[in-house]
Order: structure tokens, then sequence, then C-alpha cells
């Protein structure tokens, strides 16, 4: 937080976090308005569309703007989403709210990558980088908490179009920092390849390098534990273990505290550990952690029991996403960190496309003990792939020095 631009830039996401907090809460309120009837479906279906906007247009869109300066992609990005919050408020029909919706986060699938692939070149020392990393981890589970706060404070002095509002100001106010922040004032390299050269690229390297495909099953590890949590604690508290509905919140926080630990304890840990062996731990963590969930989710466990394994839950998963963009920028060059983040940010989002459904409908139809044991079974494959492509032999296991300005590129991540 030494660094001027590196401090506007993050709270920069954060008030984008906040703003996109605020829009989710809104949606919901307003699904209920526009169709009564069926908010549920209105905001499943909203909330799908999420997912496949930041699946497929990250890279398309990364492409697109390939030879733009970063900070013209991301102001361009805050401005979309300004002018989207702000159309909400005088949305009457369902499939307005789908088209505006998929504008929003396609425009956050642009915003995201290209705020990730500027970050090793605003931080070069690699300490300071690691500690970036962990404070984003810090701003998405501190979004989860606060925004429906904030949302509800505020609902008690305006309605939910006040809420639309709050997002745009967020964004805007995001657009403000970025630009206060000077930072990706030119390009790293010109467009020259075809746009569908620049939109494969990405996934082209994830297929190619063994440490990126690594950090893909570590992706998938990860997902299962989050599913479980986001789409099953409301079943598991009230159902199950028969708990009021303010439970739900605890649970969630619980959770969100052992992503939030773990995080704070990351740089440290990393200053003295391969970036292999911590996030290898942390699926490990996820595998066993999603064994628990069978458990405490089949009724034989208590209250205390679930709030363990949700804690445990958020800490696995941090542990092993978290150092995520680090192997990136040890994997490519600084021309290819806005391609290589967007495959990531949709790969990995990917995950999630996969792991929902089994939380949701196994556990529907088979019970969740069966959902969270098929989810253990996926993050323990997805572990065993990533602990063979990404082997011992591959990875100098000497402490790498992470005052460098440029970390070294392994072998293995080499075409």
């Amino acid at each position: 937080m030494r660094h001027t631009a590196y401090r506007r830039l993050f709270a920069a996401q954060v008030v984008a976090l906040l703003g996109t907090g605020l829009l989710t809460v809104a949606l919901s309120l307003l699904a209920y308005e526009v169709a009564p009837g069926s908010a549920g479906v209105v905001v499943g279906t909203a909330l799908s569309i999420k997912m496949i906007a930041y699946v497929a247009m990250a890279p398309a869109l990364t492409a697109l703007t390939a030879g733009m300066p970063p900070r013209v992609v991301l102001v361009g990005s805050d401005v979309v989403r300004v002018l989207v919050a702000a159309t909400l408020p005088w949305v009457d029909q369902v499939w307005q709210v789908y088209v505006l919706i998929f504008i929003l986060q396609a425009a956050s699938a642009t915003f995201n990558p290209t705020y990730q692939a500027l970050l090793p070149t605003v931080l070069p020392r690699m300490a300071d980088y690691t500690r970036a990393l962990s404070y984003s981890r810090l701003a998405y589970d501190l979004e989860a908490v606060a925004s429906p706060l904030v949302a509800a404070a505020a609902l008690l002095v305006v309605s939910y179009h006040g809420l639309f509002a709050g997002t745009a100001v967020g964004f805007f106010l995001s657009a403000v920092l970025v630009l206060r922040s000077r930072q990706g004032l030119t390009s790293d390299a010109a467009a020259t390849a075809s746009f569908r050269q620049r939109m494969t690229a990405g996934v082209r390297m994830f297929a190619a390098r063994r440490q990126l495909r690594a950090l893909l099953a570590l992706d998938l590890a990860a997902a299962g534990g989050t599913a479980m949590v986001l789409v099953n604690t409301v079943v598991v508290t009230r159902q199950t273990l028969g708990r009021e509905g303010d439970s739900v919140a605890v649970v969630l926080g619980v959770f969100g505290a052992g992503s939030m630990v773990a995080a704070l304890a990351l740089p440290r840990v990393l200053a003295h550990r391969t970036e292999r062996q911590v996030m290898l731990s942390g699926a490990i963590g996820t595998t066993v952690a999603m064994v628990g969930a069978a458990f405490v989710t089949s009724g034989s466990s208590s209250w205390p029991g679930l709030l363990v394994v949700w804690f445990l839950l958020g800490a696995a998963g941090s542990v092993a996403l978290t150092p995520g963009g680090q192997v990136i920028n040890r994997c490519v060059s600084e021309a290819e960190r806005p391609p290589a983040f967007a495959a990531h940010f949709s790969l990995s989002h990917a995950c999630y496309l996969l792991a929902y459904p089994v939380a949701g409908w196994v556990g529907s139809q088979a019970g969740l003990p069966v959902a969270a044991a098929v989810l253990a079974v996926i993050s323990a494959a997805a572990t065993i792939v990533a602990a063979i492509t990404w082997s011992d032999q591959q990875v100098a296991d000497a402490s790498p020095d992470r005052s460098a300005s440029e970390p070294s590129r392994h072998d293995d991540c080499e075409p």
C-alpha cells in the first residue's frame, strides 16, 4: 500500500466490487417486481447469463481490445457498466433484464483480466505482487460480506432503485481512480495477429504449458468446495439442521472468514514455499473438507461441525486459488499477460459452470451427502492431475527470490 498507483487501482477494484454487490441485491428486487411469480427463475437465469458472459466474452473482448492501453480498457469497461446500471431502473420486461445483465457482465469480463494483467507491471517486486494477490482475494471476500449490509442500510432510506444509483456511482468512482493512478498509459504490444489468433492465444498457452494446465486443474479442485457452499448452504442450514434464517448468513460469513484468514497468511507462507507446494496443499485440503461436508450434510453432525467444515472449505479454497496470478506471471511474457489472464478468467469460471449443476442437481436428486461425495471425487481427481502435470522434477524446489524485479520463468512454462 506504499505505492500510490497501486492504492488507487486497488480502491478502484474495491468500489467496483461494492457496486456489483449492490447490483446483485437490486437485481433480486427488480426481478420480483418485473416477474413476481417467477422471480427466482429470473435471478437464476441472470446469474447463469453472468457465468456465460464470463466464459465466452473474456477472451473475445480481450482480443478485440488488444493493442489498446490498459487504462483505456479499464475506464471504457467502467463507463459501460455505469450506463447499464443507470438504465436498469427503467426496465419493465424480463428480456431487458437479461440483455443488460449480459452487457454488464461482459464489461466486467473485460475489466477484471485487464486489471490482473496490469498488476505485475505496477508492482514488479514479487513480494509486493504476492501481497497484492492476497488483497485482491480479501476484496472479493469482503464484498460478499459488506455488500448485503450496505444494501440493507441503504434500503432503510431509499427504494431499491437507489441501489442502481449506488452501483453506477461505484463504477464511476472506479473509472476516476483508474485515471488518477496514471497506470496503463501505453499498450504492451500492437495487435498484429488476426482476431481469431488473439482470441485463442490464451487458451493455447494453457494447453501448451505445464504449469498453466496444472493451474486449471487446481481451479476445478477448488470450484467444488465453493459450489457446495454457495448452492447448498441454505439447504443444509435450514432443512438438515433446522436452524433459523439468520444462521445462513452466519455460515456464509464463516466460509468467507476462512478465505480471508488464509489470504492474509499466504504472503508469509509463499516467502518460504513454492506456489506448487502451497496450491496443492489447498487442493488437498478442499478434498478433505468435502469429505467432511458429506458427513455434516447427512444430519449426523452438529452446528459447530458445519461451521468448522465451512471455515476449512473457505481457507483451503483461498490457498488453492490466490497464488494463481503469480503462476501465470511466471509463465508468460509481459506481452502475453492480457490473453493469459483473460483465458484464466474464462476457464476458471467454466469450472464453476461444471461444479454448480453438480452441487444443485445431484443434491436435489440424490441428497447433499452424495453431491458432496461426487464433488470430493472431482476435487481429488483434479488434484492428482495437477500434481502429476506440475511435478517436483519440473520445478526448482529451492525457494524463489521473492524480491526479484522480474520472476524467473521455469522450463516447464515454455511452449
